[in-house]
């Protein structure tokens, strides 16, 4: 093996000394072993052509033994050298130069902002969103060539299309050569490292192994379903890397764990759905729920939705956060009666409450409950807003609005389900409650307190996952304190009473019967 670097794209010159940088003898094709791995790491220095966005290519030549790959050798023959050539340059988009800034003047992101000069200020604003994106280049610190064991006869028209651009076939034979495949999928994009004029070194760690044909096969299919996914908007850029971090940096044995579990998640959380569903539709009593929950958590979603679409967010993502917007406002017509008024100019909703909401003490136990409750909410939402005023960076004051309700949504949010624990407190009952979705969503903070362990995390947001946990916790405390009341429906619309009676005055003619028949 030849390993030449090259600012040309095309290569011939072969007796260049100062161009070879690797040279490896006595390499086994298609045996596996530890002498089929070499490797080699060196220190580049970069030519002044390079720095200023130039290119540079890597030829990579294999012969046989005692063969030379050089054309002009009298020991060159064409059926036993070959090459390909790879881009040791890459070049990508320039990140977008963040635009939040401070909106308060007083604060030293401001002071620094005051210090740019005046054309770079015009150019930065001149540069829009739908403008040509600056490409700047990025050195590849890692190369490693896989020579792919392959030795299957394809036909002419019979080359799979996803192998068919690395096959390299020889005109005269019909026959190829071994497959030459530059591995670039665990070559993260941080990784690479950025060119310029103050870079005059770069580190180069160079690799040749083999690779079977289904691994080989695997890392294309997988590339291309990432490309797949980033073209319809369901991936980000930069989410594969995170997955594919997970995989170099992880334990093995903690991914399994993490993947059973996230697949227990989803079974919880699509079970957790259903009865939550199941509930509302079947209910047919607001007696000992709070109606006002129902609606500051239709609210709370909606704020998380605008937030989303505020920042980019995947399709599937902000498609998921608005079909949960809409069952919250689905929710809202259960819980309360929505009318449409079409006395003014402009029609305009009206929620008014249920009877069986408003004839009993849960309305008057809930408006207690969510008055000082919204008291606490208001005074956390002031002070969290302010302090991110002063010391955070946003695009707008619409942005500051929606990260400030946000926020204010995942931090306190817990505390709307306050009003809950309150009605259950006066009624002296929690019979009234869906206990087997409430059950579904107990178990998910369970895993959810689980990832909080395992995945990095802030610690407000290590924290937060442990609200969900206290609130169920005392609701478990009120199940086992308070009595069942059995005149109290159920989530189904049954009482237990009912049943009893059903079941007693079935039973009585079936007695008389059997009197009958022992007289």
């Amino acid at each position: 093996m030849w390993f030449y670097l090259s600012e040309q794209q095309n290569f011939s010159d072969f007796g260049n000394e100062g161009a070879l940088i690797w040279h490896e003898t006595n390499i086994p094709y298609a045996v596996w072993g530890p002498e089929s791995t070499r490797s080699l790491s060196l220190k580049y220095h970069l030519s002044e052509a390079v720095k200023n966005n130039g290119s540079l290519y890597a030829h990579v030549y294999f012969a046989r033994s005692g063969y030379s790959p050089d054309p002009n050798d009298p020991e060159y023959q064409p059926l036993a050298a070959f090459g390909r050539t790879y881009s040791i340059v890459t070049y990508l988009p320039k990140s977008k130069a963040d635009k939040k800034k401070s909106l308060l003047r007083n604060s030293e992101d401001s002071k620094e902002d005051v210090t740019i000069p005046e054309a770079v200020q015009e150019a930065q604003h001149d540069l829009k969103e739908d403008g040509p994106p600056e490409w700047i280049s990025y050195w590849k610190p890692n190369v490693t060539i896989n020579l792919v064991d392959d030795f299957t006869r394809y036909t002419a028209n019979a080359i799979p299309p996803i192998v068919a651009p690395y096959i390299n076939i020889e005109s005269t034979t019909g026959n190829y050569y071994p497959t030459v495949f530059f591995n670039e999928f665990w070559l993260l994009r941080d990784k690479l490292i950025a060119i310029n004029d103050t870079v005059t070194e770069v580190p180069l760690h160079l690799e040749v192994s083999p690779i079977s044909m289904t691994k080989w096969q695997l890392f294309l299919q997988m590339d291309q379903s990432f490309q797949v996914h980033r073209s319809y908007g369901s991936m980000l850029d930069g989410e594969s890397d995170e997955l594919k971090r997970v995989f170099l940096e992880g334990n093995p044995y903690l991914l399994g764990v993490t993947m059973i579990v996230s697949v227990m998640h989803s079974l919880f959380d699509f079970l957790a759905f259903k009865n939550d569903i199941q509930f509302w539709n079947k209910n047919k009593s607001m007696e000992g729920l709070s109606a006002k929950s129902v609606i500051v958590n239709f609210f709370c979603q909606f704020i998380v939705f605008l937030y989303l679409l505020d920042n980019d967010t995947s399709w599937m993502i902000l498609a998921s956060s608005g079909v949960g917007c809409c069952i919250e406002f689905w929710k809202i017509g259960k819980a309360m009666h929505i009318e449409i008024d079409r006395s003014g100019r402009i029609p305009m909703l009206r929620f008014r409450d249920r009877e069986s909401y408003a004839g009993n003490k849960t309305k008057e136990y809930d408006d207690l409950a969510m008055k000082y409750l919204s008291y606490v909410l208001f005074f956390l939402a002031v002070c969290f807003a302010i302090y991110s005023l002063m010391y955070d960076r946003h695009k707008s004051w619409y942005s500051w609005i929606l990260s400030s309700l946000t926020s204010c949504v995942y931090m306190f949010g817990f505390i709307m389900m306050c009003p809950q624990l309150f009605i259950n407190y006066k009624l002296k009952s929690v019979a009234h409650l869906p206990w087997r979705q409430m059950t579904y969503k107990f178990l998910n903070t369970i895993i959810d307190d689980l990832f909080a362990f395992v995945i990095k995390m802030p610690m407000l947001h290590r924290l937060s996952v442990f609200r969900d946990d206290l609130i169920f916790l005392i609701m478990l405390y009120q199940r086992w304190v308070y009595p069942v009341d059995k005149k109290r429906v159920n989530e189904f619309g049954f009482a237990a009473e009912d049943v009893d009676q059903a079941a007693s005055s079935s039973d009585t003619p079936a007695l008389k019967e059997d009197e009958k028949k022992t007289n």
